[in-house]
């Protein structure tokens, strides 16, 4: 069975203003955003020390334009995607050793004024990872089927991580100087912030969720149902990856039941018209092999996983 998902405080900051001698970053990964990234770099600045922008392989004057904004620009040749967009500011990042770190996207979708209302809990050790949640205390003009879309994909996150949050898919994120030092991404895609969820379970992390404004005028740049089933198979590949127990256990145990149950139905028939049910009898025992070695994959997995952990 799962574990319980952890439920994430939903923390109101007691504090408003930046702390004067903390040092800041805010990391925007951008990819072809030069219509934006130079009005969110001059905004950030306003709430942080430092900006970064890590330019990931883009096309047009991204960069130049952010540069020009007043932000460190550290450029990738070609698109790697998001979480390597993300590990490479981190560890740029590091080298500054931030008191408290800001994530957020480039295309003016997440309101900079917000924030103060990230940085607050996480430079108060209230939370090492604080979600700006776009579900939570705020009315947005997110379109419904998005909506929908978003809140599937956080059932899928939360119950395959173990860890609940309202809105698991937000870019807007602040990190602690220990989730910093801490986090390294191994996706690929936009499943970065599922993965962000595993990694909270896997290290202990605290998370909370403050309330945050976005804004959907621009249309989406990417097919939304393309970028769903992206995130939806990362999601499967880190499940089989940090809870293999789980993702061959229960499958295999679902397998074992079946055959059981099909078992029954051959003893019934072979009862009541003394002849075996030799396509059902095939067909049972070909599932409680199949289930039995499924769930012992997943306890060797799991042996394996938790061995590697350990040491």
């Amino acid at each position: 069975m799962p574990d319980m998902p952890i439920q994430s405080s939903r923390v109101v900051p007691d504090v408003e203003l930046i702390p004067p001698n903390a040092r800041c970053v805010a990391l925007i990964p951008a990819y072809n955003e030069e219509r934006f990234i130079g009005s969110v770099v001059l905004k950030a600045r306003r709430f942080v020390d430092v900006v970064l922008v890590v330019d990931d392989g883009s096309s047009d004057d991204t960069a130049t334009v952010a540069e020009e904004a007043g932000a460190i620009v550290i450029r990738h040749p070609h698109n790697t995607g998001k979480a390597a967009a993300l590990n490479t500011g981190l560890d740029k990042a590091r080298g500054l050793n931030p008191a408290a770190l800001i994530l957020l996207d480039g295309d003016g979708q997440h309101d900079p004024a917000d924030i103060p209302t990230l940085l607050a809990p996480a430079l108060a050790g209230q939370a090492d990872i604080v979600i700006g949640s776009r579900f939570i205390g705020t009315a947005s003009n997110t379109p419904r089927w998005r909506v929908a879309g978003q809140q599937a994909l956080t059932m899928a996150t939360n119950f395959a991580s173990g860890v609940a949050l309202s809105d698991s898919q937000t870019g807007f994120r602040a990190l602690s100087s220990r989730a910093v030092q801490t986090l390294v991404f191994r996706t690929n895609g936009f499943s970065v912030e599922s993965e962000m969820q595993f990694l909270v379970k896997r290290y202990d992390l605290t998370v909370g969720e403050v309330p945050i404004r976005v804004n959907y005028d621009e249309r989406p740049k990417r097919n939304p149902v393309r970028h769903g089933l992206q995130v939806l198979n990362g999601i499967i590949q880190m499940v089989s990856q940090n809870r293999p127990l789980f993702f061959f256990g229960v499958p295999g145990l679902g397998l074992l039941a079946v055959g059981g149950a099909l078992a029954l139905l051959v003893v019934d028939r072979y009862s009541v018209y003394t002849r075996l049910a030799v396509g059902w009898a095939i067909l049972s025992i070909g599932a409680i092999i199949i289930g039995a070695l499924t769930v012992f994959t997943g306890l060797i997995l799991h042996t394996i996983r938790a061995y590697l952990h350990d040491r």
